[in-house]
Formats: structure tokens, C-alpha cells, sequence
């Protein structure tokens, strides 16, 4: 069995979820490099992300599986699918990591002058088809 390389992730969390979705459906599937991006973040780019790998033989019903989730439009708490204030498309991002704020800015800046991991950034979605950014306020 020859393992490749399906998908590679910045986090081990969204790993694990889709590790447990394919193994959910009986497809056999490692994670490779999760510890040493999770002890330092800034070597995701060095090793390549979290690989997330599968047996050649699984790839065609692995990438029906992640088409299907793409697919699935995300809902809120009363199960009301999620859509773009500017374009009404179910099409978005869930997690997105936005610098469009003044805190992200000055955090951006203070991580180039001192040489450390940015530490604010806005988890917002985001629009798949027109790229608007939006969060969903909380009542």
C-alpha cells in the first residue's frame, strides 16, 4: 500500500476533524509532522503543514468525501444555513484569519519589529464567490 499526501493543513484540529470523517467512512488515514507544528507553528511552512495521508487505492472516494463536506453550506445554532451579506451565497469560508482591523495591523507590525508569531487576528468567514469578509454577531 502506498501512502500519499491528500490534503495539508496549518492546525491539527482541522486535521483531526477530516481524519475522522475519512476513517468515519472506513478510509484509512495518517497524520505526518502534527507534533512538531503544533509545538512551534512557525515551522508549518518548514515542513510543509500537518500531512494528512491515505492509501493510493482511496484517493477517488476521499475526494467525493471532501467534496460532499465542501458542499454541505454551514448553518447556525436554529439551523439556518449561513450566506454573504453582500451576495447571499452559501459558498463561504468558515475560520478565515482576518487582518482587516486596526489590532491586526499593530499586531503585524510588532511581529515584523520583535520577531514573534502574529498574536490577533479576527476569525471571520468569508465569501467564497465575491470575497467579502463578515462576521455573524452574537445576540
Amino acid at each position: 500500500m502506498a501512502l500519499i499526501t491528500f490534503k495539508t493543513f496549518d492546525n491539527s484540529i482541522d486535521a483531526h476533524i477530516l481524519k475522522i470523517k475519512l476513517e468515519s467512512e472506513e478510509i484509512t488515514c495518517f497524520l505526518f509532522d502534527e507534533n512538531i507544528v503544533s509545538v512551534n507553528p512557525l515551522y508549518s511552512n518548514l515542513v510543509g503543514g500537518i500531512k494528512l495521508k491515505i492509501n493510493e487505492e482511496d484517493l477517488e472516494r476521499a475526494k467525493e468525501i471532501v467534496s460532499e463536506l465542501e458542499q454541505t453550506p454551514y448553518t447556525t445554532e436554529d439551523e439556518k444555513a449561513i450566506t454573504c451579506p453582500n451576495c447571499q451565497s452559501t459558498h463561504i469560508e468558515s475560520g478565515y484569519k482576518s487582518m482587516k482591523s486596526v489590532g491586526a495591523v499593530i499586531s503585524a507590525i510588532a511581529s515584523f519589529v520583535f520577531f514573534i508569531f502574529p498574536v490577533y487576528r479576527k476569525d471571520v468567514y468569508k465569501c467564497k464567490d465575491c470575497g467579502n469578509e463578515f462576521d455573524l454577531k452574537r445576540k
